[in-house]
């Protein structure tokens, strides 16, 4: 997003609130959380990455939205087409900031709401969900265990003892490294001595 877009979306919330404070409407606050990976604790980093490849493959445009254009190209590659209103009913449905695209934060909430069990599976959004899930005849098995690996550590990631054993692992893992290293450095140095 340019400076003077992200300027322009800032002034235009500010006029929004004030307009709707002089109406005495309640402001329903709207909160930006600046790391994706933390907003989505849910997700694994590789989840968030492979979302993000699948969001990108559909943004032709290149702008980090998919608009109505390309949701319809998305969903037709997809296998499963929807009329203009239901690509505008899908939108609607994630668009918080009312700006009648899909941002990538947008995009994930798809996701979370699909684990949530809050979308219908014959609903648009549920489809796209369902339909981008892994597949292990495109990814191959490879592909599939890397998903799977993902899902174990979201489900570790839960354990508070886990990250200080996965630290003491790794620690364990960077000294054997070294003492090999350093034993080939000795062994290079002797064999110039034979």
């Amino acid at each position: 997003m340019s400076a003077e877009a992200e300027l322009f979306s800032i002034l235009n919330r500010r006029q929004q609130i004030n307009d709707a404070l002089e109406n005495g409407e309640e402001v329903k606050h709207t909160y930006r959380v600046v790391n994706i990976y933390t907003e989505f604790h849910e997700f694994s980093r590789k989840e968030i990455k492979d979302y993000q490849a699948t969001f990108s493959k559909y943004d032709v445009g290149k702008d980090g939205f998919l608009d109505l254009a390309e949701l319809k190209i998305m969903m037709e590659k997809l296998g499963a087409p929807q009329t203009h209103l239901g690509l505008k009913g899908m939108i609607a449905e994630v668009d918080e900031d009312k700006d009648g695209k899909i941002s990538f934060r947008e995009f994930l909430l798809i996701y979370r709401k699909a684990r949530a069990g809050e979308l219908e599976s014959d609903s648009g959004l549920g489809q796209l969900a369902r339909l981008t899930e892994i597949n292990v005849d495109e990814v191959g098995v490879n592909g599939a265990k890397n998903f799977f690996e993902a899902k174990i550590e979201q489900q570790l990631r839960t354990n508070k003892f886990h990250d200080e054993i996965r630290q003491e692992q790794e620690e364990k893992r960077r000294m054997e490294e070294e003492r090999v290293i350093r034993r080939q450095q000795f062994q290079q140095r002797a064999a110039v001595f034979q």
